[in-house]
């Protein structure tokens, strides 16, 4: 499944997502701290959704209440857990 996500609150606009069999695949963001998207990407890549989610919810990016990560897990938590 490839999740399409439009970003609130953060410097990037978006993330595109896939996800098979609940497994992280492939993380790409569009826009924001590339080095910064580009590392969370790479570390979410080949985990399982759930665990993704535990690790990103929460974060916060300076005094913005979410982040790119908490994004992403927003993300996934929409697409991936809620029915």
């Amino acid at each position: 499944m490839q999740i399409s996500y439009k970003t609130n609150g953060v410097c990037s606009r978006g993330i595109i997502v896939d996800v098979e069999d609940g497994i992280v695949k492939k993380v790409k963001f569009q826009g924001g701290c590339s080095g910064n998207t580009q590392g969370v990407a790479a570390l979410a890549e080949g985990m399982k959704v759930e665990d993704v989610i535990e690790k990103l919810q929460g974060i916060k990016c300076g005094f913005k209440n979410t982040s790119c990560p908490a994004q992403l897990a927003q993300a996934l938590k929409q697409n991936c857990l809620e029915g």
